[in-house]
C-alpha cells in the first residue's frame, strides 16, 4: 500500500505538472527507507497505487538497498547490476513490462553545473515506483542540470507535458536521465492490460475467440487436386508455423471488455501480439495533445516541430545473432529475406503478423504479380523463338537482303550523304522480324487478357486474405489532422480574428472536428496551392517534352556530324541510337528523383487534412510525372518518329540545314524495342543496385559515424552491449510503400503498354522481381525500423492505377501494331495488291520514286560514288510517281493502308475489351468457398454467443452453490472490466479515456 507520508501533488486543468527530478524531490519522506512518492490525483488512484507498489515490491523487497530498485519516479542503476533484469533488451529494467514503443530525442546542454554528475550515476525515470536511496541535498546522488537555452528549455517542457499526458492515458514510461553534456534519450513505453483492453475495444480490433472450426474444402476432385498440389509444392514452402496447419480457424470477434468470457485469454501479456500492442500505443500517441506546443495533436506534430526526433516500435530482437532464441524477425530473415530462399513462397501470414496488414498486402500483391509473370514470360519467349525460327522464311527481309534488286535509296542527309543500296540495311530488316511477326498480334491480345486476369485474381486473393486475416467488415479508422493542416488553420485564425479566438484553440482538441466551416480551410484558402500545383505540373510535363525534343535535336545534329566523316558514316544509325537511349536513361533516372521531391512539395502546399488524403494526392502527382518521364521517349519513337519527315525535295527541317530524323528501312519497331529494353533494364538495375541498396547503406553509415562523434562520452559497456532501442534507432526510418509500389507500377506499364514491340519484357520483369522480393524483404527486416502496423482491407488507389494502365495498354498495343509495325501494310498488300497472294514484291510496293533532278539546289550529294546517270531514287512512302498527273501526292495505297490501320485499331480494341469484360464476368471477385465460409462463420458466431450466454446463466443459477455462484459472478465481473490489480501499471475506468497513476 502507499506510504503514510504520501503527498498529493495537485494538477491544474489544462496545465499538467511536469515529471521532473525537482518535482519529485519536493515530496515528503516515508517511514521506512526515506522514499519519496509522486501521486497524480484521479478517481482510481487507490487501486492503481496498490498495483504499482506490488510491482515495486518485486524489485526492491527484502531490504536490498543497493540493488536496482524500481521506485516512484526513478530507478537507480548507479551500481553494477547483475540481475536478470539487466539482460533484457525488450523490457523495462524490471524485466517484466514489455517495451511496446520508443520515443527518441536529442538533448544538448549549454554547460554543466560544477556539482553535477561527479559520480556518473545513471538513472532511469519510470512511471511507478520509488527511489532506492534517499537523496541528500548537495550529495553525490543529486542531479543539477546546467542552464539550457530558451529553445531547448521550451522543448523540454513540451516533452514533459506530453509524457505526463501519456501517463494520464494509462501508459507506463521509462527513460534515462540526461546525465551527459549532450546525447540521445529513449522514452520506453509500456501499455498495461487495462489500456490494451480499453483501446482494443475502442479500435474494434478483432481477436480470436475460444471457438474453432474446420475450414471445409471444395468438392472431392478439387480437394484431391489441392492435396496433390500441396505435396508437389511442399519443398517451396517456407518453414514457418503459419504454414503448418491452415485447416482450422478461430472465430473472431471485436474485442469487448464486457464479453471477456468469449476469448481464450491464457496470458494477458501475450494475448495481443507485439504488432497489435505497438499499434494501440501509436493510436494513443497520435491523439494525445500538448498544450505547450500550440495545442498540437499527436506525436507526428511533435516530431515535425523537432520536439522528438523519432517514434518507433521495437523489432523482436536481432536477426543474425546465433545465440539468441528464435523470434519472428530472425525467422523472417532466414525463410524470407535471404537470397538463398528465392525459390520459396513468401510467408505472407508471418509478414502480416510482424509488419501489419498494409505491408502484408503489398508483398502478397508483389508475389502474385511475380507468379503471373511466369506464364507471360513463357509465351513471350515462344513468340521470340517463333520469330527466330521463321526469319529465313520472311519474304520482305529476303527481298531487302537480295543485292540483285538494287534499290537505290535517296540520301539520308543533305550534301554529305550519298545514295545507298537498300541491301545494306539487311541486318536491321532481319532483326525486325524477331519482334514484328504475326505472333506479336496474338501476344498483344494475350497480354491484355493477362492484365485482366491478374487484376481479377488479385481481387480474389485480397478477399481470401481478408477472410483469414479477419479484415472483413472492418470500419475505416478515424484519422487525425496532419500537423501542417493544424498549423494552417491556426494561421488563418490568427489573421482573421483577435486573441480571444486564438484562445479557443486551448479547448479540448476533440472539439476541433465540430467547429464551423469558417475555422476550416475553404477553397479560397487552398486556391493558391491548387494554382501552384496546376502550373508546376504543366511546367514539369513541358520540361519532360523539352528534354525529349533536346535528345531529338542531339540525334539529328550528331547524325549530320558523323555523316561528314567517311570513317564513322557506316555506323551513324547505331551510334546515334545507342547514345541517345543512354542519355534518355540518365535523364529519366535523374528526373525520377526530382519529380518525387516535387510531387511531395506540391502535395504539402496543397495542405491535405489527413494522412490518407495526403498519400493519395502524392501518389497521383508522382505517378503522373513519373509516367510522363518514363514513357515520353518511348511514345515518341513508337508513334511520332518518321511521321513528319516530309519527302525528298520537300523535307521538314528542325533548324536551318537539319532534317527531321526518319525510321530505319526496316521500320521504327526495332528501334522501339532497343529503346524499351535499355530503359527498362537500366532503370531496374540502377534503381535496385544504387538507390535501394547503396543509398540506404550510405545513410546508415553516415548516421552511425554521426552518432559515434556526438556520443563519444558513451560508456564502453553500453557500446559493446547496446539495447534493442539503440540498435533500431540506428536503422533507416520507414517512409511508406509509395516508392515500392511506384517502381512496380512503372514496370507493369513497360510489360503491358508496349509488349507488342518487346515480347521479352515479361522475362526481364520476372528476373528483376525474383530479386526485388528478397531485396525488399531484406530491407524491411534488416535496414529499416519496424513500421507501425496499419490495418487496411486493400491496396487502395494503386488498384485503380493498375486497372487504368491495363485498359490503356489495349489502346497503345493496338496503335503499335497498326502504326509502328508493318503488320497492316503486309496484310493489305497480300490480300489487295499481290498477284499470287504472297508477300513477293512487298518491298517494291512500299517504296516510292523520286526524280533526283528535282532535289533542291545545294542538297545534292557531293562526290557521289553512284552512277552519275542515276535518274530516280527510292524512299519509303505511299506516293504517286513523278510521271503521274499529281506527282508526289499520297497514292490510293496510302489511303487503303490508313483505313485498314484505323479499322484494325477499332476492331482490336473492342475485341480485347469485350474479352476482358467477359473474363471479368466469368471470374467472381469473391471466391465461392470464402463466401460460404463467411456466411458459416456468422452462423457459428451466433450459436457460440448463445451457448456461452446459456452456460453463464446456468453457472450463475446453479442451486445449492450460492457462494460459488456469487464468487463466479465476481470473477466474471472482474474479468469483464479493467482491474487495477491484474497488471502492474495504471487502471482505467470503462467510461474514461484517462488513467490515473
Amino acid at each position: 500500500m502507499a506510504s503514510p507520508g504520501l503527498r498529493d501533488i495537485p494538477l491544474l486543468p489544462g496545465s499538467p505538472r511536469r515529471l521532473s527530478p525537482q518535482a519529485v524531490s519536493k515530496g515528503s519522506q516515508g517511514p521506512k527507507h526515506g522514499q519519496q512518492y509522486l501521486k497524480v490525483l484521479g478517481p482510481r488512484a487507490p487501486d492503481l497505487q496498490g498495483s504499482s507498489n506490488r510491482d515495486s515490491g518485486q524489485s526492491c523487497g527484502g531490504g536490498r538497498t543497493h540493488s536496482s530498485s524500481i521506485v516512484n519516479n526513478y530507478m537507480e542503476a548507479s551500481e553494477p547490476v547483475f540481475s536478470e533484469a539487466s539482460l533484457s533488451r525488450m523490457h523495462f529494467r524490471d524485466n517484466q513490462r514489455k517495451v511496446d514503443y520508443v520515443l527518441a530525442y536529442h538533448y544538448r546542454k549549454r554547460a554543466a553545473h560544477p556539482g553535477h554528475g561527479v559520480h556518473g550515476h545513471s538513472l532511469a525515470i519510470v512511471s511507478n515506483g520509488e527511489t532506492g536511496k534517499e537523496p541528500h541535498a548537495g550529495g553525490p546522488g543529486d542531479i543539477e542540470l546546467g542552464p539550457l537555452d530558451a529553445l531547448e528549455e521550451e522543448r523540454k517542457e513540451q516533452r514533459e507535458e506530453f509524457e505526463h499526458n501519456l501517463l494520464e492515458a494509462g501508459l507506463e514510461l521509462e527513460k534515462d536521465v540526461e546525465s551527459k553534456h549532450q546525447g540521445s534519450i529513449f522514452v520506453r513505453i509500456h501499455a498495461p492490460w487495462q489500456v490494451l483492453a480499453r483501446e482494443a475495444e475502442f479500435l474494434k480490433i478483432k481477436v480470436p475467440t475460444k471457438k474453432m472450426y474446420e475450414i471445409r474444402s471444395e468438392g472431392s476432385i478439387t480437394k484431391k487436386f489441392n492435396e496433390i498440389l500441396q505435396k508437389l509444392s511442399s519443398p517451396l514452402k517456407p518453414r514457418v508455423p503459419e504454414h503448418s496447419n491452415n485447416r482450422m480457424k478461430n472465430l473472431s470477434y471485436p474485442f469487448s471488455r464486457e464479453k471477456m468470457y468469449l476469448y481464450n485469454i491464457q496470458d494477458k501479456d501475450t494475448f495481443f501480439d507485439n504488432a497489435t500492442r505497438s499499434r494501440i500505443v501509436h493510436e494513443i500517441l497520435k491523439r494525445t495533445a500538448c498544450s505547450r506546443a500550440n495545442n498540437t495533436m499527436g506525436i507526428n506534430s511533435l516530431i515535425a516541430n523537432n520536439i522528438y526526433e523519432a517514434a518507433y516500435p521495437l523489432h523482436d530482437g536481432e536477426y543474425d545473432s546465433p545465440g539468441d532464441a528464435m523470434n519472428d524477425r530472425k525467422l523472417l530473415y532466414q525463410e524470407w529475406a535471404c537470397y538463398g530462399v528465392f525459390y520459396k513462397f513468401q510467408p505472407i501470414d508471418l509478414i502480416r503478423k510482424y509488419f501489419g496488414e498494409k505491408i502484408g498486402l503489398y508483398f502478397a500483391w508483389l508475389g502474385l504479380y511475380t507468379s503471373f509473370l511466369i506464364p507471360s514470360s513463357i509465351i513471350g519467349v515462344i513468340v521470340f523463338l517463333y520469330g527466330c525460327a521463321t526469319i529465313e522464311e520472311d519474304i520482305p527481309s529476303k527481298e531487302m537482303c537480295d543485292q540483285q534488286n538494287a534499290f537505290t535509296m535517296c540520301p539520308l542527309c543533305d550534301k554529305s550523304c550519298d545514295y545507298w543500296n537498300l541491301s545494306s540495311a539487311c541486318g536491321t530488316a532481319r532483326a525486325s522480324h524477331l519482334f514484328d511477326n504475326p505472333a506479336t498480334v496474338f501476344f498483344s491480345i494475350f497480354m491484355a487478357l493477362w492484365a485482366t486476369m491478374f487484376l481479377e485474381n488479385w481481387k480474389r486473393l485480397q478477399m481470401r486474405l481478408g477472410y483469414f486475416w479477419d479484415l472483413t467488415g472492418i470500419e475505416e479508422e478515424e484519422e487525425h489532422s496532419r500537423p501542417e493542416y493544424e498549423t494552417k488553420v491556426r494561421e488563418k485564425m490568427l489573421k482573421e480574428s483577435d486573441k480571444s479566438v486564438v484562445q479557443k484553440l486551448g479547448t479540448d482538441m476533440s472539439e476541433r472536428e465540430d467547429e464551423d466551416d469558417e475555422d476550416k480551410l475553404t477553397w479560397k484558402d487552398r486556391f493558391p496551392g491548387y494554382l501552384m500545383n496546376f502550373t508546376s505540373i504543366l511546367f514539369m510535363i513541358a520540361l519532360t517534352f523539352s528534354i525529349v525534343f533536346a535528345v531529338i535535336v542531339y540525334r539529328i545534329t550528331t547524325a549530320a556530324a558523323l555523316s561528314l566523316n567517311k570513317a564513322t558514316r557506316s555506323n551513324v544509325r547505331v551510334t546515334v541510337t545507342a547514345t541517345a537511349v543512354i542519355i534518355n536513361l540518365v535523364v529519366i533516372l535523374i528526373l525520377d528523383e526530382i519529380y518525387g521531391a516535387v510531387a511531395s512539395w506540391l502535395t504539402k502546399i496543397e495542405v491535405p487534412k489527413t494522412e490518407q488524403t495526403f498519400e493519395e494526392r502524392l501518389i497521383l502527382k508522382a505517378f503522373l510525372l513519373k509516367f510522363v518521364n518514363a514513357y515520353s521517349p518511348i511514345f515518341y519513337v513508337a508513334f511520332f518518329k518518321g511521321r513528319f519527315v516530309g519527302r525528298p525535295g520537300s523535307y521538314v527541317y528542325v533548324f536551318d540545314g537539319y532534317r527531321m530524323e526518319e525510321c530505319a528501312p526496316g521500320g521504327c519497331l526495332m528501334e522501339l524495342c532497343i529503346q524499351l529494353s535499355i530503359i527498362m533494364l537500366g532503370k531496374q538495375l540502377i534503381q535496385n543496385n544504387i538507390f535501394e541498396i547503396g543509398v540506404p547503406k550510405l545513410k546508415k553509415l553516415f548516421r552511425k559515424l554521426k552518432d559515434e562523434t556526438e556520443l563519444g562520452e558513451t560508456d564502453s559497456a553500453h557500446s559493446k552491449h547496446p539495447e534493442q532501442w539503440d540498435l533500431d534507432y540506428s536503422l533507416e526510418p520507414y517512409t511508406g510503400l509509395t516508392p515500392e509500389y511506384m517502381e512496380m507500377i512503372i514496370q507493369f506499364g513497360f510489360v503491358t503498354l508496349f509488349v507488342a514491340s518487346f515480347p521479352l519484357a515479361p522475362v526481364f520483369a520476372l528476373l528483376n522481381n525474383v530479386i526485388e522480393v528478397r531485396l525488399d524483404a531484406k530491407k524491411f527486416v534488416t535496414e529499416l525500423r519496424r513500421p507501425d502496423a496499419v490495418r487496411t482491407k486493400d491496396i487502395g488507389i494503386w488498384f485503380d492505377i493498375l486497372s487504368g494502365i491495363g485498359k490503356f495498354s489495349v489502346i497503345s498495343n493496338a496503335f503499335v501494331i497498326a502504326v509502328t509495325s508493318d503488320f497492316i501494310p503486309r496484310l493489305v498488300y497480300q490480300y489487295a495488291y499481290s498477284h499470287n497472294g504472297t508477300l513477293h514484291g512487298f518491298v517494291n510496293h512500299t517504296l516510292s520514286f523520286f526524280n533526283v533532278s528535282q532535289l533542291k539546289e545545294g542538297t545534292q550529294p557531293e562526290n557521289s560514288q553512284f552512277d552519275p546517270e542515276v535518274q530516280f531514287c527510292r524512299f519509303k512512302d505511299y506516293r504517286e510517281p513523278p510521271w503521274a498527273p499529281n506527282p508526289y501526292e499520297f497514292s490510293k495505297q496510302y489511303w487503303s493502308v490508313l483505313s485498314a490501320r484505323l479499322a484494325f485499331v477499332i476492331i482490336f480494341q473492342n475485341l480485347v475489351m469485350f474479352l476482358s469484360v467477359l473474363v471479368d464476368w466469368m471470374i467472381p471477385d469473391i471466391p465461392t468457398d470464402i463466401s460460404d465460409q463467411i456466411k458459416k462463420e456468422k452462423s457459428l458466431l451466433v450459436d457460440f454467443f448463445l451457448k456461452e450466454e446459456h452456460e453463464k446463466l446456468k453457472l450463475m443459477d446453479e442451486p445449492g452453490s450460492q457462494g460459488e455462484g456469487h464468487q463466479s459472478r465476481r470473477s466474471r465481473a472482474a474479468s469483464s472490466a479493467p482491474s487495477g490489480r491484474s497488471q502492474p501499471g495504471s487502471a482505467a475506468s470503462s467510461g474514461s479515456q484517462h488513467t490515473n497513476v
